[in-house]
């Protein structure tokens, strides 16, 4: 589906990824885990468009689109729900669910029945669809988030730290989500702090340390290999 190949990214004098190489096949989860401050936001960013590598490239589809804007890439098909859910507070809920749909064309009755599969898949959204964005809770906004993201139908959906901040009921309902999202057959690209659930939906993950790739392998063997399980799953958040 995508692949990532020797990326090199800097923040000014700062180098945030050294030579990283990941690729993410059709139809899979794969998580990404770390430390805060190994690199795998900027990883996401990096394939969304929102940053540019100084060395290396990104594939879609075995064509290159790392010097593409965010804009271009999204209407590609690769959609990024961000850290920190960055919903429009001064409109509502349903306004944030068109501006979703933003990258390619739509007939409205479309537009209606995308809408009503995401107020299908998450009920309060349109019990709330009239409710300014700054008025729903945390949860809710995360979920807002999500179905806004799905809006613009993506082959691949990136998301980042999707369960940052949420009570541990609220936790299981995003991971449902996410695992629903993927079964009807968008690939997903998952940055978590939640090391042991992210697995445990994932099929391959990948561990980041200062801006590199140093451990890969399929979630169940991630979820028992020594090195993991002390570092992210022994009472240390992945962050």
């Amino acid at each position: 589906m995508f692949e990532i190949r020797d990326v090199h990214v800097a923040y000014g004098s700062v180098t945030a990824l050294r030579g990283v190489s990941l690729e993410v096949h059709p139809g899979e989860i794969v998580c990404l885990l770390g430390a805060n401050g190994a690199g795998k936001s900027t990883t996401l960013r990096t394939v969304s468009g929102l940053l540019h590598p100084l060395r290396g490239e990104v594939l879609l589809r075995g064509q290159p689109i790392h010097r593409l804007s965010a804009e271009a890439i999204a209407k590609l098909g690769i959609s990024h729900v961000p850290e920190g859910r960055r919903v429009f507070p001064g409109l509502t809920v349903r306004e944030n669910l068109v501006l979703g749909a933003s990258n390619r064309p739509v007939r409205r009755q479309e537009l209606e029945d995308d809408m009503a599969q995401m107020y299908h898949s998450f009920p309060d959204l349109e019990r709330l669809k009239h409710a300014l964005g700054w008025t729903l809770s945390g949860g809710q906004q995360q979920m807002l988030a999500i179905a806004r993201g799905l809006m613009a139908r993506p082959q691949v959906l990136l998301m980042d730290e999707p369960s940052l901040g949420l009570a541990p009921i609220l936790v299981q309902e995003v991971f449902r989500v996410i695992k629903e999202i993927n079964t009807r057959g968008t690939t997903v690209l998952l940055v978590e702090q939640n090391a042991s659930m992210a697995l445990a939906i994932s099929h391959r993950g990948y561990v980041m340390e200062t801006g590199q790739i140093v451990l890969q392998g399929a979630a169940q063997d991630l979820l028992r290999d020594p090195q993991v399980k002390d570092a992210y799953l022994g009472g240390r958040k992945a962050g």
